[in-house]
């Protein structure tokens, strides 16, 4: 573990977004490093590609609501 220098406006970005996410400010850092360094590494999926690949990767399984409004 080490200390990262970033820009007090950064710093007042990622405080104001880990309220928002319900994260730490170090968590919703590292998140915003992950997505920017899978974005980097994958530069033909979306952020949304991005973030199921990662929740399928976890054992997430995402809830089918076409079929659920189609039962309605």
């Amino acid at each position: 573990m080490g200390i990262v220098n970033i820009e007090d406006e950064l710093h007042e970005q990622l405080r104001r977004a880990s309220k928002v996410s319900c994260r730490s400010i170090n968590a919703q850092a590292a998140f915003w490093i992950r997505i920017g360094m899978l974005g980097e590494l994958n530069p033909g999926l979306t952020f949304q590609e991005l973030a199921a690949r990662e929740l399928k990767a976890a054992g997430v399984s995402a809830p089918d609501f076409a079929s659920d409004q189609a039962a309605a």
